[in-house]
């Protein structure tokens, strides 16, 4: 596997560093922990204030239009660009300084937040004007995934990955307790205006941070030839994906999964309402069920680690998805429901966590920023199609009679997974990994 290593012999580029005064190897430099403690610390901060924004603006359309058509069309801002975006974000990520990548992409969106706050200071609020900074906030997002998930190796040595990924994927569901209910405290108390002066605060933190972090230089196979032209790398980004029977095998499996997992998702809290009853508490204890088991999940793993091999701790999860959402649709009882909600949360980082790692480890990091480019085109692409199928199901179909049918699907992608060729490839490479070979 590449490593990232001491710096070539010309000096430092945009193109070529992070940071003109490298350390020989994240493996090596003393001060890897506190980097990653602080580029942690970072991407915290910033996530919170983009959640508030995203309950805020959520909630400002849904109050001020009570229109469906609305809601869709803000998704379609919200998710599209970002689905478009992630091609090209991957080859940047790649390309040019991942650091630099992620602070432009974030000082962007600042600056549209804060263009929009001003705004609607001023009586303006058109509907055209939020979709416009949603679209370039979906936007910064399609530049900075692939960006920050590539730039993790080159700071936490590649054996303390899984771990540092486990510690990362406790963030989003203490920020999904956190953040709705300062929103909802900021909102009443005062404006969605002041929601996005936090947005943009959080922002310039989370740049400062990320700043302060020296990231050994990324040396890649052409730093002594010619620069291949841009749209040779998009290709060969495409071609590695495809040709890398682990990777292709990987994406496929979270693609799948993806459009599955809306059943539990998005359509439970129709479930609640139509079985359980229509009490907000009701609903409320539904989504903390799920955050609650999440970040229990991703304390779990960053603990413990999960199995030695990736791939074993990615298909049991996928298999536990596929019977805690049959579960969720023979559920007898409110709180058996409940149950079930927080087993699957519990489940989220042991698939995602394992499924990021195994990817930062196996993929050359000279090409990460394009695979993980691609991983989030999986991820803004799979969820919207499968609502988009789910959904409209939903409204003549019960709920439950949908979560079964998805959670026996789940099952089966798992079983298949291991049975066909590609998946039984796929183990024998992960056990390779696992025994401290390179996988293939």
């Amino acid at each position: 596997m590449g490593r990232v290593s001491t710096p070539a012999p010309e000096p430092a580029t945009d193109e070529t560093a992070d940071d003109p005064t490298p350390e020989a190897s994240a493996e090596l430099r003393p001060g890897w922990r506190r980097d990653t403690a602080v580029f942690l610390s970072g991407q915290t901060v910033s996530l919170f204030g983009s959640m508030l924004v995203q309950y805020a603006i959520m909630w400002h359309l849904t109050l001020q239009t009570k229109s469906g058509t609305v809601m869709a069309l803000a998704s379609v801002f919200g998710f599209l660009p970002q689905a478009i975006v992630s091609v090209f974000g991957g080859v940047w990520a790649d390309r040019h300084d991942r650091k630099k990548l992620v602070i432009g992409a974030d000082a962007a969106i600042a600056v549209t937040t804060l263009g929009l706050a001003l705004l609607m200071l001023n009586g303006v609020d058109d509907l055209w004007l939020v979709y416009l900074a949603l679209a370039i906030r979906s936007v910064g997002a399609g530049i900075q995934m692939p960006a920050v998930t590539s730039l993790l190796p080159q700071i936490a040595p590649t054996e303390k990955l899984m771990r540092v990924n486990g510690i990362n994927g406790t963030i989003q569901p203490a920020m999904m307790l956190l953040a709705p209910a300062v929103a909802a405290a900021v909102y009443a108390s005062s404006s969605i205006v002041a929601i996005f002066f936090i947005d943009v605060v959080t922002a310039v933190i989370g740049i400062a941070l990320l700043a302060s972090i020296a990231v050994p230089r990324l040396v890649r196979p052409e730093a002594d030839g010619p620069r291949p032209a841009y749209f040779a790398d998009l290709v060969g980004g495409v071609r590695y994906v495809l040709g890398h029977d682990f990777v292709r095998w990987l994406l496929a499996l979270y693609g799948v999964v993806f459009v599955l997992v809306v059943a539990p998702s998005y359509l439970t809290p129709l479930m609640v309402v139509r079985t359980f009853g229509d009490e907000v508490w009701k609903l409320t204890a539904n989504e903390i069920s799920f955050s609650i088991g999440m970040l229990l999940g991703g304390a779990l793993i960053a603990v413990w680690g999960g199995f030695r091999n990736r791939v074993t701790t990615i298909l049991a999860a996928t298999f536990a998805f596929g019977a805690l959402t049959i579960g969720l649709g023979v559920s007898p009882s409110m709180w058996v429901f409940f149950g079930f909600m927080f087993l699957i949360g519990l489940g989220v980082p042991f698939f995602s966590t394992p499924a990021m790692t195994v990817l930062q480890e196996t993929v050359e990091p000279e090409i990460q920023g394009r695979v993980f480019g691609f991983v989030g085109i999986v991820m803004a692409v799979a969820m919207p199609l499968g609502m988009a199928v789910l959904g409209p199901l939903a409204d003549t179909v019960s709920v439950e009679v949908l979560l079964v049918v998805c959670g026996v699907l789940m099952v089966a992608v798992a079983v298949a997974a291991v049975s066909l060729p590609a998946g039984r490839r796929a183990m024998t490479a992960a056990h390779a990994h696992a025994s401290g070979e390179r996988p293939t």
